[in-house]
């Protein structure tokens, strides 16, 4: 009989797949690519045409040598690993290495592990697409130029250890745009008013917001506007001018994509994208279900899809009518999609067996895998179901020409929110009064008043991380979680309370890489890059011709960096501070946490002290100086030297000048100086010497 092997990536696949093959086929996995380029050198030629330098991984020679063992028993080799560039890559480089030429080679891909897909996959055997093994070989390269020309700038301006890449600086110089926002933020005063009404005899009281005067919509900015409103209202007759009635839906969701999944597992589960792909990856490969053996559970995990197999989506209808009634069912199919900028190569994420429930499975599965595949199962079949519809009552109450508006909404038909709902979604059934008609006459219980501030753009997430650079086009759906790891692990940024927060060290490299080297971390740029890999992919260019035309520009700009960087080469400065071991004055250095301060009779002396950056400024509650500290994750705030004593913390750096209006400290915020406290509001121009 022939006998045939063939090659995934992991042991878990190989499980999973060899259930679904009889005997005459042997499964067994590489444990992930087998070659790379070189760590202690660049590896590619760039005086020879960009030629590419591969190495066996270290620790891969057993695995290769198994393998190679494997191929000489075999008639056929199908290479199965992954449905991607990277998968097509890693299958070309398994050829490559295990010198299959004489071999008949067949690739094999499937978006789902299971029998029929995988049958139908080795029936439908191709070889290896050398257009999607180029476009990840120019992935490799151009990331490996940008990181191998930088990288050592970077030692030499700020500490050895550093890393640039081509997307990883981007995503940076996003983080550090979004903080200069929010700290050059100047909060504006605004005020709410609310009215209780009573409705005749009713005990439950009308809860109205004041919308404007005379028809339009009018935002109350001060004190003295809201004291002129109130006056005016309190003195009017309440009379309802307008009732409508009307309805509502609210549309299905549609299946996840790799970044919708990432944003919903972080809001709803408080996932990291790294924990969530981790766990997907599993789920995909194959879990062992009890009395079932090992199952892949979902469908490939890397897509930036929505679209949906007809089968698949036929079974989810039956599935729904049976189990929620025909009504339930989503009347049209759902496959549209929303951007240029996707690849459309695979479905979207979804169950592989809708049978296969999360309660059938839970107890097979960890808790955070379970919890990953109930919000897997439950957006898919929400994605195949009719929509939600409410009943909605809107009404307009006159007060002397003052505008009040009353809404409430009942749910009429809750259609795929039975099975799924997003936490940003509140329960939205409030009853008015049966009383109300249009010229109802009401009277005033209370005015409520509240004063606000406008908030600034919020700190960036995980979550709504990879959705910006989604909408931006940066990046493909396996690069978004890998990207945010490497610019935490190397500290340019702090996550706390899911906050992501630029460091120091982060802001030295952001401003590093946008002085010297700005058309790399340009938003469009980058976003370009990803449209011409998407091209080589196709077919259309050369994966050659990209490099070529990319890396002319680096050389320039890393030419001159080399010269200006040389010449602000930051030396260690020396502190008022004196080593209490030897005497010397200690020299200001930089570690992996930022600035610390150490002897500079090192290696003879080795004593270290946390070094604290006086700001010249005061202490408003002790008159301790106030100096620069980081939390421990790295996030920069301003505190007084005395802690513990005095606990006086600020996050925006505070001003020697005083509040003429109050008397309080003055905070800079862009090039503003803004009083500490929010009650008083005052803002001034900040002068030069301040800035």
């Amino acid at each position: 009989m022939a006998k045939y092997l063939v090659i995934v990536e992991s042991p878990a696949k190989a499980k999973t797949i060899h259930k679904f093959l009889g005997s005459n086929y042997t499964v067994v996995a590489s444990n992930g690519h087998v070659r790379d380029l070189p760590k202690s050198q660049m590896g590619i030629d760039v005086e020879h045409d960009f030629e590419i330098k591969y190495i066996t991984i270290r620790g891969k020679g057993d695995i290769l040598a198994m393998l190679r063992k494997e191929v000489k028993k075999a008639d056929k080799v199908y290479l199965a690993t992954d449905p991607d560039r990277e998968g097509e890559a890693i299958s070309w480089h398994l050829a490559q290495a295990l010198k299959l030429e004489d071999k008949t080679v067949h690739r094999i891909t499937f978006n789902e592990i299971t029998k029929a897909a995988v049958k139908n996959s080795i029936k439908n055997a191709r070889a290896i697409d050398m257009d999607l093994v180029d476009a990840q070989q120019a992935r490799r390269v151009l990331d490996r130029l940008v990181g191998y020309s930088i990288s050592p700038l970077l030692w030499a301006k700020v500490k050895r250890g550093l890393s640039a890449g081509r997307v990883q600086s981007v995503a940076l110089r996003i983080i550090c745009d979004r903080e200069k926002e929010i700290e050059s933020f100047i909060p504006s005063e605004y005020w709410t008013l609310e009215a209780d009404l009573k409705v005749d005899n009713d005990t439950k009281l009308l809860k109205a917001k004041f919308y404007g005067i005379d028809g339009k919509k009018t935002e109350i900015h001060s004190k003295e506007e809201l004291d002129r409103i109130v006056e005016r209202v309190r003195k009017a007759d309440f009379v309802i001018k307008e009732m409508k009635h009307g309805e509502r839906t609210k549309k299905a969701p549609v299946p996840f994509t790799t970044s919708t999944l990432q944003q919903e597992a972080s809001k709803q589960l408080n996932f990291s994208t790294q924990k969530t792909m981790r766990l997907a990856q599993q789920l995909y490969e194959g879990v062992d279900v009890k009395g079932s053996g090992t199952i892949g559970l979902i469908t490939y995990l890397r897509t930036d899809s929505t679209r949906i197999s007809e089968e698949a989506d036929s079974a989810a209808k039956a599935y729904i009518e049976e189990n929620y009634g025909a009504p339930y069912v989503c009347p049209a199919s759902k496959n549209a999609q929303g951007s240029k900028k996707i690849q459309d190569a695979h479905e979207a994420i979804r169950p592989t067996y809708l049978t296969m429930s999360p309660v059938k499975v839970k107890e097979s599965l960890s808790r955070d895998q379970f919890r990953l595949y109930q919000l897997i199962w439950n957006r898919f079949l929400a994605s195949r179901m009719a929509d939600a519809c409410y009943e909605t009552t809107s009404v307009k109450i006159d007060a002397d020409g003052c505008i009040f508006t009353v809404s409430a909404s009942k749910i009429k038909f809750d259609g795929f929110m039975s099975v799924y709902k997003q936490d940003d979604e509140k329960e939205e059934n409030n009853v008015l009064s049966k009383k109300l008609t249009k010229d109802s006459r009401l009277s005033l219980v209370e005015v409520e008043t509240k004063q606000h501030f406008t908030q600034p753009p919020a700190h960036f997430t995980e979550a709504s991380l990879v959705k910006t650079l989604e909408e931006l086009g940066i990046g493909r759906p396996s690069t978004y979680a890998p990207t945010i790891t490497t610019i935490i692990a190397r500290r340019y940024v702090a996550k706390e309370n899911k906050n992501l927060y630029v460091t120091e060290l982060g802001e030295v490299v952001n401003h590093i890489m946008v002085e010297a080297f700005s058309s790399i971390v340009d938003v469009d740029f980058t976003a370009n890059m990803e449209f011409l890999l998407d091209k080589v992919a196709e077919g259309a260019i050369n994966y050659k011709t990209v490099i070529r035309n990319f890396y002319p520009d680096l050389e320039i700009a890393v030419k001159k960096a080399e010269e200006e960087l040389e010449q602000v080469k930051i030396e260690d400065e020396v502190s008022d501070v004196q080593c209490d071991q030897c005497g010397r004055m200690m020299v200001i250095k930089y570690g992996p946490h930022g600035k610390f301060l150490a002897c500079p009779g090192f290696p003879e002396c080795r004593n270290t002290k946390t070094y604290f950056e006086k700001i010249g400024v005061a202490c408003p509650k002790c008159g301790g100086d106030i100096v620069i500290k980081k939390t421990q994750k790295g996030r920069k705030y301003y505190g007084c030297m005395n802690f513990p004593e005095c606990d006086f913390m600020t996050w925006q750096k505070p001003s020697d000048k005083k509040c003429p209006k109050c008397g309080t400290i003055m905070l800079h915020k862009g090039n503003k100086l803004v009083c500490m406290d929010e009650q008083c509001g005052y803002v001034e121009k900040a002068q030069e010497k301040d800035e």
